[in-house]
């Protein structure tokens, strides 16, 4: 698989061989992708999990906040060019998730949500959390990544798992009862090595 930063719009991109498809992740801006992302929070799948389904005019004003936001990037991830899930990529010590565990300052944590329904069980999470991970560990100083889902989307919890998270306790958050999971870059990369090791079998 071919990874790396490019000269294009992109920050990250990534040929994913099972898929054959190309994956891909670029910062999120005001004018390509407000109304792009405000389509998407008030999807049926997303609503339960992101409850951020305002009027335009509100979303408008906190997703400035979030653009604005040092700790936090926001990223459109596509596949072949085509814009299909939001990430948002962030430094956990500055998080409020460091409220409710220990964190290490170089830490990331992630979110994420796939917008059009179409996108929805074919396969493509997996691949996603896997190329988003490993632009986060291109941070030469991040060992760890955190993300804490909500305990009911057990769909998001069992693709992380298959991404290398552990599953460590669960966290009260304000807006959620979460479990927190853990993809270390030893074990991640232990385990890449072991998959390697069997697909040459």
């Amino acid at each position: 698989m071919s990874t790396g930063i490019n000269a294009s719009n992109d920050d990250y991109r990534t040929y994913d061989p099972v898929l054959e498809r190309t994956i891909a992740f670029r910062r999120a801006s005001m004018e390509r992708d407000l109304e792009r992302l405000h389509a998407w929070l008030n999807a049926e799948h997303v609503l339960p999990y992101w409850q951020l389904n305002d009027p335009l005019p509100e979303f408008r004003a906190a997703f400035r906040e979030k653009l604005d936001d040092e700790h936090l990037v926001p990223y459109i991830g596509s596949l072949d060019h085509v814009p299909m899930s939001y990430w948002e990529c962030y430094w956990a010590a500055d998080d409020e998730l460091a409220e409710h565990c220990d964190t290490d300052p170089t830490d990331q944590g992630i979110h994420l949500l796939i917008g059009p329904q179409e996108y929805l069980g074919k396969g493509y999470a997996i691949p996603l959390v896997r190329a988003a991970t490993e632009m986060q560990f291109t941070h030469p100083e991040t060992d760890r990544i955190l993300t804490e889902p909500d305990v009911r989307n057990e769909t998001v919890i069992h693709v992380f798992e298959e991404c290398g998270f552990e599953p460590r306790r669960d966290l009260e958050l304000p807006e959620k009862d979460a479990l927190l999971m853990v993809c270390e870059r030893e074990q991640r990369a232990a385990r890449a090595d072991r998959e390697v090791s069997a697909d040459d079998r």
